[in-house]
């Protein structure tokens, strides 16, 4: 049991020893406020809820430091956490002691980081921050969360109807855009779904010419610049078989026709045979490629030499120039225009058409490799606008095939 005494100052000091069976002690202006924190301490000790009121001392930083060396993730997963917490996290929060982190200075910190970050970006911001507060609980340095209060700022779905391109645009626009050696790429990209890592990490020994699939059975991974061929996906739902359009498997086989890998050789490689990597690919064929097609910026050719080029930035200002030649003038557009049309739209676009024409989500879902088929139906599908085909959908027609009107 815990005492009080009485000490050479005047004050209360309250003694008693914690589970571990070090002594402790705080200092109080009288002695009802000492009494009464030890009847809490013993409380807490009966209950298992004891933390040591001096444990809040600790840092947020050293702490994190520790909790961040427990991680077991993925390599890219990783990487991105650990980038977070070194630019947002730890910047606001390492000389803090855990005990002062409330719920007010958390709540001001998210409210300030609205005006610098995206909704997502800062969602995880605030889960990296409560990991680490989290973390503090179980190892008995605080009592409770401060964060759990905190108020993220309203998610808001994010239109992306302009980015789901059609079949027909991509095939008579975009495909024709993309120089002759990443054709096929971008057409089994389109033609199936995959994902950047999934598609980059295709070998020859996972596809099937006779039958028209592929295998999604290893990934390219990317950290730092540095990028390795994981052997397996990130889940098991990730691990699957895909069947290719004829259009699709087409420019496969006339792919595979003129660079001949070996059975476990990259399908898509770098002339060293490493795999690709995706920002480089971005910066110096996707992006031209898109304004090659028209669908990024817009080309006037004016004459034989010059070209007008209009484009919009990030900030969503309006430019435009002249340039000295059709190159010149899709390179500095690609360059500096804003977002557009990503990769990840290609798959964005292949599960929309997939339940748009009436395909079952729980086969869409199989062939995406998601878990669930709520994030099939959540992220990559979108309303659609044709009341034709709901209409048909309801049975509505005339015998001569119009939708009957309203009466």
């Amino acid at each position: 049991m815990g005492h009080v005494v009485n000490t050479p100052s005047g004050k209360w000091r309250a003694n008693w020893r914690e589970p571990s069976g070090r002594q402790a002690a705080k200092t109080f202006a009288t002695k009802r406020e000492a009494k009464a924190f030890l009847a809490r301490i013993e409380t807490q000790k009966t209950d298992g809820g004891y933390v040591s009121p001096h444990a809040g001392r600790t840092l947020f930083g050293d702490h994190a430091a520790r909790w961040m060396t427990t991680w077991n993730t993925e390599l890219t997963t990783r990487a991105r956490d650990e980038s977070i917490m070194r630019t947002h996290v730890l910047p606001q929060w390492a000389t803090w002691p855990l005990g002062k982190i409330d719920d007010v200075a958390l709540q001001g910190w998210i409210t300030s980081l609205a005006g610098r970050l995206s909704r997502a970006s800062i969602a995880e911001c605030h889960r990296l921050a409560s990991g680490v507060l989290r973390s503090a609980i179980r190892n008995k340095l605080i009592a409770f969360n401060p964060s759990e209060g905190v108020r993220l700022p309203r998610r808001t779905k994010a239109d992306r109807d302009d980015f789901v391109i059609t079949r027909e645009v991509l095939r008579s626009r975009l495909l024709p855009a993309v120089p002759e050696r990443h054709r096929a790429f971008v057409t089994v990209a389109a033609g199936s779904g995959m994902r950047w890592g999934e598609i980059a990490g295709l070998a020859l020994d996972a596809v099937d010419l006779t039958a028209g699939t592929v295998r999604v059975v290893r990934t390219v991974v990317e950290v730092s610049g540095q990028r390795s061929v994981k052997p397996s996906p990130k889940t098991a739902a990730g691990r699957r078989t895909i069947p290719l359009p004829r259009w699709a498997l087409t420019a496969l086989r006339d792919h595979l026709g003129r660079v001949s890998p070996g059975p476990r050789d990259l399908v898509f490689p770098t002339d060293a045979g490493t795999p690709l990597s995706r920002g480089t690919w971005r910066a110096r064929v996707w992006r031209p490629s898109l304004v090659r097609a028209g669908l990024l910026g817009d080309l006037v050719q004016l004459d034989a030499q010059r070209w007008r080029a209009g484009w919009t930035d990030t900030e969503g200002v309006e430019h435009s120039a002249t340039f000295e030649g059709h190159r010149q003038a899709v390179l500095h557009v690609a360059r500096h225009a804003g977002e557009g049309m990503t990769f990840h739209d290609l798959r964005h676009s292949y599960a929309t058409w997939l339940v748009d024409d009436g395909v079952p989500v729980n086969m869409v879902q199989r062939v995406l490799g998601h878990e669930r088929s709520s994030t099939t139906l959540d992220v990559y599908t979108r309303r659609t606008d044709n009341r034709a085909r709901l209409l048909d959908a309801l049975d509505d027609r005339d015998d001569d095939g119009s939708a009957m009107a309203v009466r």
